[in-house]
């Protein structure tokens, strides 16, 4: 009998590299990514980011990463954070917004992607109705 996976979504994951460790992620690792500056013992989340890599097989956590090297200043290290291979795109999608959402409007994070919000999202918070009053349950 196969040996379960200890966490449904996320298969395994490394913390706080230095950013010059990106060559050791193996190509086509598809998950979530956040870029980190170090400021003495702590890290400043900066970026959170996911890689679903395309369906020709490019792409993933190692090259968004190794792009982020020349474009996006003032981080030092980065977490990774590989999904199974059953989790589709869109999930991965899902869990960056959901990230987003919760982290938006933190005033000790400086993220450097600030998103509005995620469509589904606000449409999921549409049809559900949480009732306002209390019930006595």
């Amino acid at each position: 009998m196969p040996r379960q996976a200890p966490l449904r979504t996320i298969k395994r994951w490394k913390r706080y590299e230095p950013r010059n460790n990106w060559r050791l992620i193996p190509k086509s690792t598809r998950g979530l990514y956040v870029l980190y500056r170090q400021l003495g013992s702590a890290y400043e989340v900066r970026y959170i980011g996911v890689a679903g890599v395309s369906r020709s097989g490019g792409g993933g956590i190692r090259s968004r990463i190794k792009s982020h090297l020349a474009k996006k200043r003032g981080w030092s290290h980065f977490s990774l954070f590989e999904v199974h291979d059953n989790i589709l795109k869109d999930e991965i999608r899902e869990l960056e917004a959901l990230l987003l959402g919760i982290f938006r409007h933190d005033s000790r994070i400086q993220l450097a992607n600030k998103q509005k919000g995620s469509s589904k999202l606000y449409q999921l918070r549409k049809r559900t109705q949480w009732r306002t009053e209390r019930s006595g349950r």
